[in-house]
């Protein structure tokens, strides 16, 4: 008798080997995301700080098996046993650290905002290049699967039409201590402030709305609110494109906790209020209204918006990562080139934000942006 052979099974994947370059609060939750993972995703290696004792303290209080806790940033680039870095430093440490990390074949997960200006970030996207290592910045929403949705509604055109007109607000009411100690009102540390802190969220949000077209304009809105450094601590901005569409958006460490942002189309109105974060980490909410019309004689609106909600069964911090850690290994174990079209949107990102800033510093003039 004959018998066929048993199919042979592909090896499990390797896990991509993460070492955490410093210590600040938000890698906590990307430390917990990447405890998250199904097995076989990633695991974290090392942690590094500029003391080794703070480097154990962490490793320690967030509970990560096995990664060795380094004394300097240097000594976990040289940590043969990373493959990937997350870089949550202040902004202003990003060049030199995120640099060194690529030249040495590290693929790189940065924070955001991810540079002081746009210049800045193509030194750093030059060498990923040069190195051929992946680049991806952590605007963690944009991998939720709510925003897929999200998209496949603005993007049907019967129901929706065409994006007009948009709206974001993201802010939060930052304690006083914040106010007078957080590493983002420090001009040495986040010279950006707010508008690289939260204001990062409003221009991706509505660069994503118009499938990242950049506008031709930006214009500032008078007065914005900085603190005695000179950091901004609240702002915004009206963006404006050759077709007529525009966007405005604000963003504060003085009001309370918003992350909403408004879509208006020729044929649709889109609405989420807590774009950002969540209000629960395994749903998201978003109405729609569509074709909208008065109920005669004026009296109510036909039809009624409609609330979507969507579920996941991982948090967006944690998709983030894993779809870092699946381009990682495509690069790794196929051979496959990195995904272009991560540092492309970071890019767009910088480039407006960095024109918002222009036109603050001069008094609210119009700036125009490059083609």
């Amino acid at each position: 008798m004959s018998s066929s052979a048993a199919p042979v099974q592909p090896p499990p994947p390797r896990p991509v080997r993460f070492g955490i370059l410093g210590c600040a609060d938000i890698a906590r939750k990307v430390s917990r995301a990447l405890l998250m993972l199904p097995p076989g995703a990633a695991t974290v290696a090392a942690v590094g700080s500029r003391s080794e004792d703070k480097a154990r303290r962490f490793v320690a209080e967030t509970g990560l098996p096995g990664a060795r806790p380094h004394g300097s940033y240097e000594s976990l680039l040289g940590d043969t046993d990373v493959e990937a870095v997350y870089l949550p430093l202040p902004t202003s440490l990003h060049v030199p650290w995120a640099t060194a990390a690529a030249a040495r074949g590290k693929h790189l997960l940065l924070e955001k905002p991810t540079a002081l200006c746009a210049a800045d970030l193509d030194a750093i996207l030059a060498t990923c290049d040069a190195s051929g290592v992946q680049f991806m910045d952590t605007t963690m929403w944009i991998h939720n699967p709510r925003t897929a949705k999200m998209r496949e509604i603005v993007a049907d055109k019967d129901a929706f039409g065409d994006v007009r007109v948009i709206n974001s607000m993201c802010g939060f009411r930052a304690s006083e201590y914040f106010l007078q100690n957080d590493i983002r009102v420090k001009p040495d540390l986040d010279a950006l402030g707010v508008l690289g802190d939260v204001g990062w969220y409003c221009i991706r949000s509505i660069l994503w709305a118009v499938d990242y077209e950049l506008p031709e304009a930006v214009i500032a809105h008078y007065h914005p609110v900085k603190n005695q450094a000179g950091v901004l601590l609240a702002c915004g901005a009206t963006l404006y494109w050759a077709d007529g569409k525009t966007a405005t958006f604000n963003c504060s460490f003085l009001t309370n906790l918003a992350f909403d942002v408004t879509l208006y189309g020729t044929k649709g109105t889109l609405h989420v209020t807590d774009l950002v974060i969540p209000y629960e980490e395994k749903s998201g909410e978003f109405s729609v209204a569509s074709k909208s019309n008065f109920v005669k004689p004026t009296i109510g609106w036909d039809p009624l918006p409609t609330k979507y909600v969507v579920t996941t069964e991982l948090p967006q911090e944690a998709l983030m990562v894993q779809e870092f850690t699946r381009l990682v290994q495509n690069i790794r174990d196929a051979g496959g080139k990195p995904e272009g079209k991560w540092p492309a949107i970071t890019r767009k990102t910088q480039v407006v934000l960095d024109a918002v800033k222009s036109s603050i510093d001069k008094g609210s003039e119009p700036i125009e942006l490059a083609s």
